[in-house]
């Protein structure tokens, strides 16, 4: 098991103070901070120290350092990537792809000769990006489209005309109907009528003190349909522990809070509002999912004394963290792992050497390796099944 150092992202969205203060340096650091790299990524790799960087050594190797089974399945790459996330400000409303949208779309820029570094880019890969996050501080975070009935009330107490139309629409009584109509409608409006639409849903809300979130949102980006968008979804407050499971085609956005966030490893998002970046309503239409998520919220299962997990249907990964609490936890897994230290010190084996983490510190095993971890932190680690 060898020690793994990540690249820190700076978006601007990102904490001054959580990623520093896990690590323990000083904060509030000089620049933002928003998320910690953990994985084999070519956007951002981690480092293993002491020998290169970690997608050199899969290259070099790849059955030696993912096992025969994961390359049989998924190439010579690893998976799935890990990241430490603080978010001081609320990010893009977004979706990802599903595995046959991602080749489709990704084979159709590269054919139109779009450069992979363009800022007008939706796909950077050909590959879907299913991803958890679960809540290492308080996260506030918007999930999935509630009840449509529920959002019509919300929208018709606000008494704006000019949100009549959508009123009407999500009052279907075929809820992806309506979603569909809804959501459409909205994001396909001229780009006149949208700054005016939302400036009257904002003082319609100041005024009533309805729909918070409108105003909360028009703040950071005024004239944005995202912020009567995201008042069609759900808004999911986390305790430490708790989590939200994105799917494919699953609108969300992230607002604050610090949490561990994994995925397939991918980088392909698709956005609609709430941020500077590039925005293709079109495509994101055509991979957003119309349905109804009732509750997002994954909570932590038991999977051992010091142990628990967060089911995910995702061949990619599975995720675990680890309390030892004094006592030694087996993690389970035999492929390639990322093992992220959260808080406090733990001591992490895998039958050939041994690390010391403490808060913000990795480490990394190929397949093939047991893992256990003693001491009094709290870990979290992914593997491929």
């Amino acid at each position: 098991m060898d020690l793994l150092d990540g690249p820190i992202r700076p978006y601007a969205w990102g904490s001054h103070t959580a990623i520093a203060r896990i690590q323990g340096r000083s904060a509030p650091s000089e620049g933002p901070e928003a998320e910690l790299w953990l994985g084999a990524h070519p956007d951002s790799p981690s480092v293993v120290r002491g020998k290169g960087p970690l997608d050199g050594a899969i290259q070099a190797d790849p059955a030696g350092v993912l096992g025969p089974a994961v390359v049989e399945r998924f190439g010579a790459r690893l998976p799935f990537l890990m990241k430490l996330l603080a978010a001081a400000q609320p990010l893009s409303l977004q979706a990802h792809p599903d595995p046959v949208q991602a080749e489709q779309g990704y084979a159709a820029e590269e054919a139109a000769g779009v450069a992979r570094d363009a800022p007008g880019r939706n796909y950077k890969d050909r590959y879907h990006k299913p991803e958890i996050l679960v809540a290492v501080e308080e996260f506030d975070a918007l999930c999935g489209f509630r009840d449509p009935v529920v959002s019509a009330d919300v929208l018709a107490a606000l008494g704006v005309p000019a949100l009549k139309s959508t009123v009407d629409a999500l009052g279907q009584p075929d809820p992806g109907t309506a979603l569909r109509d809804a959501v459409s409608g909205l994001m396909r409006l001229p780009d006149e009528d949208r700054a005016a639409l939302v400036d009257a849903v904002v003082a319609a809300a100041r005024s009533s003190g309805g729909a918070p979130l409108a105003v909360e949102l028009a703040d950071r980006y005024p004239g944005d349909i995202g912020v009567v968008v995201a008042l069609l979804l759900n808004r999911v407050r986390l305790a430490p522990g708790q989590a939200v499971w994105m799917p494919a085609g699953n609108l969300h956005a992230y607002l604050y809070g610090t949490g561990v966030e994994v995925m397939a490893a991918s980088d392909n998002v698709l956005r609609g509002g709430l941020t500077p970046k590039h925005v293709d309503v079109p495509e994101l239409l055509r991979v957003l999912r119309f349905e109804v998520l009732a509750d997002p919220v994954v909570p932590p299962e038991p999977a051992g004394p010091g142990l628990v997990t967060w089911p995910v249907p995702a061949a990619e990964f599975s995720v675990y963290r680890a309390e030892p609490d004094g006592r030694t936890v087996e993690l389970p897994g035999s492929g390639p792992r990322i093992l992220l230290c959260v808080a406090g010190e733990v001591r992490a084996d895998d039958g050939v050497s041994t690390v010391t983490l403490n808060g913000g510190q990795a480490a990394f095993a190929p397949a093939g390796r047991s893992a256990r971890v003693s001491g009094t932190g709290a870990v979290f680690q992914p593997t491929t099944r």
